[in-house]
């Protein structure tokens, strides 16, 4: 097990177009940890997190994911240690069957009989899946949060040592919010959530990383930052409905600008 299985240091970066996305980004997070990154649209978070299984790769600075410093020659290996689970499971879900979408990833590493079977039912009891029910199941006719549920599993099936979510409780209802936080509290995996779910930051994650115009403007507790109304309101974030302790000032809290 890594020490420290993201390492972030000075990452800037810029789109075709001018937009400056991320500047002199500097970030850590440790093994097991669940660390919420939160900012207004625009803020710099997708492009932060493309960057940890080499979608995007740094034009300034240096991303290292476990022992690995992403660039190309080291796609292959970073891929099988971060899974990324996108907004959307529908940009994810594209095999026929629950079983043969969550089946894919290892089937790929070259797993085949019983290995492949005993990876996806170890996947599919991880986000507590049936497979009696599930398993032959059309992936076209599930709801949005079992949508999610497939989605997870099929990166789990992986393997992987990090997740990496985006905005996991978008598009699903109390029910399902309530058991997706669940099923991330079970993950016994280093995770960074991007969301814009305030109070899902608060539930899930001791950790929260504020991006604001690109940069890092707050890294440390999520309690604290959620007490701050006037600096969340600050970068365009709505203060979390279900915090109603004292607001507490962020002074000497360990902003970079």
């Amino acid at each position: 097990m890594h020490h420290n299985p993201i390492l972030v240091e000075n990452l800037s970066y810029a789109y075709p177009d001018g937009t400056q996305a991320l500047r002199k980004v500097n970030l850590a997070i440790a093994s097991g940890e669940r660390v919420a990154l939160i900012g207004a649209n625009g803020s710099g978070k997708s492009t932060l997190q493309l960057h940890l299984n080499g979608i995007i790769l740094p034009q300034e600075g240096r991303v290292m994911v476990g022992e690995w410093v992403v660039q190309p020659e080291n796609l292959q290996l970073i891929r099988n240690f971060v899974g990324l689970v996108f907004q959307n499971p529908d940009d994810q879900i594209f095999m026929p069957t629950v079983w043969e979408d969550i089946a894919f990833g290892p089937m790929n590493l070259g797993l085949r009989g019983e290995e492949l079977h005993k990876r996806v039912l170890q996947a599919m009891a991880h986000v507590n899946i049936d497979p009696e029910w599930y398993g032959h199941r059309s992936t076209e006719n599930l709801s949005g949060g079992e949508k999610k549920r497939i989605a997870i599993a099929g990166v789990l099936a992986m393997q992987p040592q990090i997740l990496v979510l985006d905005e996991p409780s978008a598009q699903l209802d109390p029910r399902s919010r309530r058991r997706s936080i669940e099923l991330l509290k079970s993950l016994p995996i280093t995770q960074l959530v991007a969301t814009h779910d305030l109070d899902l930051a608060l539930d899930l994650c001791d950790r929260t990383v504020v991006l604001s115009q690109g940069q890092v403007v707050y890294d440390g507790t999520t309690e604290r930052v959620m007490g701050d109304a006037k600096f969340l309101l600050e970068h365009a974030l709505e203060p979390p409905l279900s915090y109603s302790r004292p607001y507490c000032n962020l002074e000497d809290a360990p902003f970079l600008h």
